[in-house]
């Protein structure tokens, strides 16, 4: 039932996914999670060499590392894949999508939970790298290439380098419509360079 539905998701966010059988037989990322469920399966009963040789094997045959103590929820979508690394102590919550390139890593800095926990329904563009035991909150965006290092709100997007966040109320946008925050900055400033203009002219 949860590889159903998991293909459905795949044809519910890819276009170009035309059918559930191309899903299930040609997109590496179903295939890493595929292989994911089988390596956490055997993590949860303490075969550790068994689960890290599963994930090891994954990552060589779809190009996708997900250790296999990393909790993983229902229907995540991996659109392309290729360079996707998700660390031990990573948590990802139902109804995520994670473009190819990201990473859900840690900063060396910390023990025992390292690695971030997305909410549900999370966006994750490609390349972006989350870093450090915090929260990204449910409803939320990364923008492609955003570096994340601190606590994401719910219902937020999030851009740059470092990242930040740019509050949407709930609109869903994808990593190619996100706003800039510096160019929000910069038409704020030219808009008040225009009013001030204007009352010296007068």
């Amino acid at each position: 039932m949860h590889l159903l539905e998991t293909i459905r998701a795949y044809q519910k966010n890819d276009p170009a996914a035309r059918s559930a059988f191309e899903v299930f037989w040609v997109y590496n990322g179903l295939h890493a999670i595929m292989w994911y469920r089988i390596a956490h399966w055997f993590h949860l009963r303490g075969c550790e060499f068994i689960a890290r040789w599963i994930s090891q094997h994954a990552k060589k045959t779809t190009g996708v590392e997900i250790h296999p103590a990393a909790v993983i929820g229902r229907r995540l979508v991996i659109d392309h894949g290729t360079g996707i690394v998700i660390g031990a102590t990573a948590v990802v919550g139902d109804d995520c999508l994670l473009y190819q390139g990201v990473t859900l890593g840690g900063t060396g800095k910390d023990v025992g939970k390292r690695h971030p926990t997305l909410g549900n329904n999370v966006m994750v563009g490609c390349g972006a790298k989350i870093l450090g035991p915090f929260t990204v909150g449910n409803n939320s965006r990364i923008a492609a290439n955003s570096v994340v290092l601190q606590e994401v709100p719910p219902n937020s997007t999030v851009v740059g380098v470092p990242g930040r966040v740019v509050r949407i109320g709930g609109e869903k946008l994808d990593h190619v419509h996100t706003p800039d925050p510096i160019m929000l900055e910069i038409e704020a400033l030219k808009a008040r360079v225009a009013e001030l203009e204007a009352q010296l002219a007068q």
